[in-house]
């Protein structure tokens, strides 16, 4: 049989015990005050690791600082966003610091402008691109340099989207990104794995944040649309930043040690055939 070792069944229960725990670690999270990144942050901590927040508020990267520090946890800022090298080196510096190393990287910074192929101007185009692919390119790099360097292995977990693999009419921009993104993680993955860094992708559909709070509406054409995203979601409603937080500390956490360049999708079911 594979994986047998030895003739007779092992009779001891799984350790399951601290698979979660992030206690004693350092997490690096960018684009921290967003919906996904504040709660990933929140999260992290919650695990028990210190967590570096990274974002271009510093009044809301201070705020969410505050909140982490209130409950007893960890947290440092740093107000710059990974959109160079010089501002990449500087955030996992401060990470590095701070807390003496680099365990955990969650790339929640990105950017999107819906807009249909012919509304979407090359100067948008770009910026997406910049923001959800470049930008991960980038601060992926720098986390890995560091983590391969520290010999001690570590969790990298980028934020991608349902679509990544499901297109939308106003989304030429938009879905191409995120469909670079998961190609992103099973590169880094494939290049990271034997020096023990797992790689992986979180990708929801719509979720609750204030950019989508009008989807959330009872009435007029925010209902009118949640109903048409609603036909495709088994589980018959939006997400809440709430669900992601078993995917956010399953992925950076020793309980995904043998998974690696995949996509999970936090989605109620959306991306189901």
């Amino acid at each position: 049989m594979s994986g047998n070792r030895g003739d007779t069944m092992n009779t001891e229960l799984p350790k399951v015990a601290g698979l979660f725990d992030l206690s004693g670690k350092s997490a690096l999270v960018t684009g921290a005050t967003g919906s996904l990144g504040s709660m990933a942050a929140k999260a992290l901590s919650a695990a028990g690791a210190a967590v570096t927040l990274s974002g271009g508020n510093l009044e809301k990267l201070e705020e969410m600082a505050g909140i982490i520090r209130n409950a007893g946890g960890k947290a440092h800022v740093i107000n710059r966003r990974p959109d160079s090298e010089e501002n990449v080196d500087a955030i996992v510096q401060t990470a590095l610091d701070n807390e003496g190393g680099l365990d955990i990287l969650f790339v929640a910074s990105g950017f999107n402008k819906a807009g249909g192929v012919f509304d979407t101007a090359l100067s948008d185009f770009d910026a997406i691109h910049d923001a959800n692919v470049r930008q991960t390119w980038l601060i992926c790099k720098k986390a890995g340099e560091v983590m391969i360097d520290q010999g001690r292995g570590g969790k990298i977990v980028v934020t991608s989207s349902v679509r990544g693999v499901v297109a939308a009419d106003n989304g030429t921009a938009y879905c191409s990104s995120k469909a670079a993104t998961d190609m992103l993680t099973k590169c880094f993955a494939t290049e990271y794995g034997a020096k023990g860094i797992t790689v992986n992708a979180i990708a929801p559909t719509v979720f609750r944040s204030p950019l989508t709070a009008w989807l959330f509406d009872e009435e007029g054409r925010g209902a009118e649309v949640r109903a048409n995203v609603l036909k495709r979601i088994p589980l018959g409603r939006l997400g809440e930043p709430e669900d992601f937080v078993g995917a956010i500390i399953f992925c950076s956490s020793s309980a995904s040690n043998f998974m690696t360049g995949h996509t999970m999708y936090v989605d109620g079911g959306f991306v189901i055939d």
